[in-house]
């Protein structure tokens, strides 16, 4: 029996994880994620789909984040009708996750139609809309962690803790195979262990081969107690208090947003941080608190921490746009909390757009930005910012908070990589840019594994598995690797409109102007079109 595996996103980059594994018996999906990030990464979303939906038997999902689950309604959407096979959390959190990303995309659609219609365009069609994803979670089967499933023939599946938010998971894939048994064991997203809120992340020991995310494979992160992290927040938002204006936090709905808030409460009782007013303005935030107060208990701290986040009457859902649109009119001190986290969608783009001109204002990146986004972008300094069209200028305090990250850093993803030795095949490193990838490699090549055991595969790369080897077979890729993790030209253009009114804006006099105008048209008018063969345009999206 041929055993093949493909990896059709975060192959390169960090978001839109999915591999396709193949049996001579069966068909299976580890995840079918959305890619984020830039424009053209975007676009992929609204590409077909890279393989026949009627081919696939089952999907394993490891967890709800969108980047791992999004695209599952447009899988269902192009006539997928097995089941999707996830853990209790899981399937809640998507319950929530998926029909608002939906309402996203047909939200966004209209929008951008009405803009094309005024500019003669195309008008597109969301990739899938909220019933779409309502229909997709009628086929969700719930598994437990530690007991072993049938995912499809000759195909079992058993589900391990992996620590990174609630209802996550590892997978170990045992597939026949002519040699005997074949198992893979697929990471998903790794918590860094040592939070109150999580288990640590476990696995099974000797498998044949491995496939772990590299998110921070490149980052040693200081080892931080519960204490220690909400030691940080505090001076952080103590800080802020002392500016005199409010902090905007775009927090990532599940899992980081409720994680801020139990310690925002904690701080809060003890005295460490003044007391004020917090708004969670994203709906999906608030339905996703709704399921961890149903489902957040704790082992660590043996108790639910948000269960009674609204207990002191100061925390307010924000559910309805004009609630959302009356902060504007707040002044002091105050903290929000609006997805996305990346700064990317949702109502936190408004609130940048009103905020970042600001002085007394602070915006606190508590998590990772990807390339591409808006939120990378702020992290890494930037003086003004594209936003829905209209250049903003940053003044406001920008700070990065990585002390709340979901992932493990270098040194727990090689020590989670250790514990499941022996690997008698090869390790495929995913979920990373490629600094993160190439820093990962070399750590486990520094811990021990031997370099030709490491392999980073690229979008749509296809290998043919035996339990100790895999070759690498021929195929198209959608995107070039070189382009999967980079900023685009829609950031380079956004990037250029902003120079260029900074730099007529400091031009001494409108003849000034005029002259540098005028130069730019007779540069442009002799720029010769790019042929069709020298570079690929992307598809339609809705970005």
């Amino acid at each position: 029996m041929a055993l093949e595996l493909t990896f059709h996103g975060a192959a390169g980059c960090v978001t839109g994880f999915c591999a396709r594994l193949k049996t001579d018996r069966a068909t299976i999906l580890i995840d079918c994620g959305m890619f984020q990030g830039s424009k053209t990464l975007k676009a992929l979303n609204y590409d077909p789909l890279p393989f026949d939906p009627d081919e696939i038997d089952a999907v394993l999902l490891t967890h709800a984040h969108i980047d791992h689950s999004g695209l599952l309604p447009k899988l269902m959407r192009a006539g997928y009708r097995g089941p999707i096979l996830a853990t209790a959390g899981t399937r809640d959190l998507c319950a929530v996750m998926l029909p608002d990303a939906g309402d996203i995309q047909e939200s966004e659609v209209r929008h951008l139609n009405r803009r094309n219609q005024q500019r003669g365009r195309d008008l597109v069609e969301p990739i899938y809309t909220a019933r779409d994803a309502e229909r997709t979670l009628e086929l969700f089967r719930t598994v437990k962690l530690g007991r072993e499933v049938e995912a499809a023939p000759g195909v079992t599946a058993l589900y391990w803790e992996a620590g990174h938010i609630l209802g996550s998971a590892s997978i170990q894939v045992t597939a026949d195979n002519t040699e005997g048994p074949v198992t893979l064991l697929f990471s998903g997203d790794l918590g860094p262990g040592g939070r109150d809120f999580l288990p640590d992340p476990e696995g099974p020991v000797g498998i044949d081969h491995l496939i772990i995310e590299s998110t921070y494979g490149d980052r040693p992160r200081p080892a931080l107690d519960p204490a220690s992290r909400r030691r940080i927040l505090a001076r952080e938002l103590r800080d802020a208090q002392e500016a005199g204006g409010p902090v905007l936090i775009p927090a990532f709905a599940v899992e980081r947003s409720q994680e801020l808030l139990a310690d925002i409460q904690i701080l809060t009782r003890e005295g460490e941080i003044p007391e004020a007013d917090i708004f969670l303005d994203s709906p999906l935030a608030i339905e996703a608190t709704e399921v961890f107060q149903k489902r957040g208990w704790s082992s660590v701290m043996e108790a639910n921490p948000f269960e009674d986040l609204r207990s002191s009457g100061r925390l307010m859902f924000l559910k309805a746009p004009q609630e959302s649109d009356r902060l504007e009119r707040l002044r002091g001190w105050h903290i929000i909390l609006a997805a996305s986290g990346m700064c990317d969608a949702g109502r936190v783009r408004k609130h940048l757009k009103r905020l970042l001109w600001r002085h007394d204002a602070t915006v606190l990146l508590p998590g990772f930005q990807a390339v591409g986004t808006l939120g990378r972008f702020l992290a890494e300094g930037a003086t003004s910012v594209r936003i829905q069209g209209e250049d903003v200028s940053v003044r406001a305090r920008v700070r990065s908070l990585d002390i709340y990250s979901g992932h493990a850093d270098q040194g727990g993803l090689v020590a989670w990589a250790k514990a499941r030795g022996p690997v008698a095949g090869k390790i495929f490193l995913a979920h990373g840019e490629p600094n993160s990838l190439e820093g990962l490699r070399g750590a486990l090549t520094k811990s021990g594994f031997a370099a030709e055991h490491l392999m980073i595969p690229a979008l749509d790369e296809r290998f043919v598995l035996t339990k100790a080897g895999a070759a690498t077979q021929p195929g198209t890729a959608r995107l070039a690797p070189a382009a999967a993790a980079r900023p685009d030209w829609h950031n380079a253009r956004a990037r250029l409109m902003i120079d260029l009114n900074a730099r007529l804006d400091a031009l001494p006099s409108d003849a000034a102007r005029e002259i540098m105008i005028e130069d730019l048209a007779r540069s442009v008018a002799a720029t010769r079109p790019v042929d069709a063969g020298q570079g690929a345009t992307p598809p339609k999206s809705a970005g």
